[in-house]
């Protein structure tokens, strides 16, 4: 008498598994949503003020983010993370879709322009971290690397679609068609989230409170407390964190200031401007496509360390190029884009899916709260030293990032899963 063998089927790769799609899209759409938001929003402030004026209401997004985006962690934690994108996408849908209506019966003053930033960068501090947490919740854990590459891709695309996007809409009916854009993109992503089933937390984990009937309770400055000691404990984690924040101080300001200011001193004009980030952008969509092809890069802490290294090199390098370096700034964009997806990958496979809300937002603080606030100042250091001494200083500390990561035994051998 003969027993057939029963095996359970090996899980579906990421890029054919459906539940990832769902998420994709719903995540493209957002970050397609995003980047019309934005156009449309200055559109309108330098519409309605000065340039300095519009600015302000450009930056003023980031106080609320840079506030909040820790609680927004904890939120993410206690109410699952699938909640509370669907609510997030849900708030910037409606209040995009209402400033659309408002333009269009009226000429709104920057006040309304300014509290309307106010309360996106409120709900971005609580969107970012659960939309970080998602993909442990509906993919394999040998294929959140290569879903880290997927949502690279996602985002690149995004930034791509959303400007020409934006335009058009600006173009064919003013700042109020543009944000009727925005909401319908961030409509569009309801049905998909809504359509997500999350996998079970591994038993013995702590599951977050407020899904399936468990209860949201106890003081969210505890909660916080607890991913906080979760991370200092944590071998990789706590060591990470360092290592992402060090990055993103180092970087974000020479190339989000730096290269404006290097752009009009050496008259390469918008165009050069656009050629550079063009090039950035190449490289780290390149850097993406890699790992949601391969799935894993063998040694990934060794690796990651190395390619912040050189990718502060290519930094420093970009302030002493004697012609447009866009071969240097896709380099740049290669380098960090695979220590980037390196660094959310090893979050994602490393931490306990019930802390992933918190351990997301304090990942995201440097580049997205800390970071921006800083802009001002580089801005400033670079009209009393020049823009060479800027890049080279950010180049620094974005060695000092790889330099610590390499010293870091534990940080240094962490691997990806197979």
């Amino acid at each position: 008498m003969s027993a057939a063998v029963l095996t359970a089927a090996p899980p579906r790769p990421a890029h054919r598994d459906p539940q990832v799609l769902r998420w994709l899209g719903a995540y493209t759409a957002s970050t397609v949503g995003d980047s019309v938001y934005y156009l449309a929003l200055s559109w309108a402030a330098v519409s309605s003020g000065s340039p300095a004026q519009a600015g302000l209401v450009m930056a003023v997004s980031a106080v609320p983010r840079a506030l909040l985006l820790l609680f927004g962690g904890v939120i993410a934690d206690r109410l699952g993370p699938r909640r509370v994108v669907l609510a997030s996408d849900t708030a910037r849908c409606l209040m995009t879709l209402g400033l659309a209506a408002v333009l269009l019966a009226t000429s709104p003053g920057l006040w309304l322009l300014a509290a309307a930033a106010l309360v996106f960068g409120a709900v971005d501090a609580v969107f970012l971290p659960a939309v970080g947490a998602l993909p442990p919740r509906i993919a394999a854990r040998d294929q959140l690397a290569r879903v880290q590459g997927l949502r690279g891709l996602a985002y690149r695309m995004g930034s791509v679609l959303g400007a020409p996007l934006g335009g058009l809409a600006v173009a064919t009916g003013g700042p109020a068609s543009a944000f009727g854009a925005a909401g319908a993109l961030f409509a569009l992503s309801l049905p998909l989230l809504c359509a997500l089933r999350l996998r079970p937390l591994p038993t013995g984990e702590k599951p977050p409170t407020g899904e399936k009937g468990e209860k949201a309770d106890g003081p969210v400055l505890r909660d916080l407390a607890d991913g906080l000691r979760h991370l200092r404990g944590h071998r990789v984690l706590g060591p990470l964190m360092i290592t992402i924040l060090l990055a993103d101080l180092g970087f974000v300001g020479p190339l989000n200031v730096g290269l404006a200011l290097l752009a009009e001193q050496r008259g390469w004009g918008a165009p050069g401007i656009g050629w550079l980030l063009a090039g950035f952008g190449a490289g780290a969509g390149a850097a993406s496509l890699l790992l949601a092809v391969r799935g894993r890069l063998p040694r990934a802490g060794t690796t990651l360390g190395w390619t912040m290294v050189l990718g502060a090199v290519a930094v420093a390098a970009l302030a002493f190029a004697p012609r447009l370096p866009v071969a240097v700034a896709v380099a740049v964009g290669l380098l960090a884009g695979v220590s980037g997806a390196l660094c959310h990958a090893l979050v994602q496979t490393e931490c306990d899916p019930a802390y992933l809300g918190r351990v997301s937002a304090v990942s995201s603080l440097g580049s997205l709260g800390l970071a921006p606030l800083g802009m001002p100042l580089t801005g400033a250091a670079a009209g009393l030293w020049g823009t060479g001494p800027v890049f080279v200083a950010g180049a620094a500390v974005c060695a000092l990032s790889g330099a610590f990561a390499l010293t870091v035994p534990s940080l240094r051998r962490a691997e990806l899963p197979r």
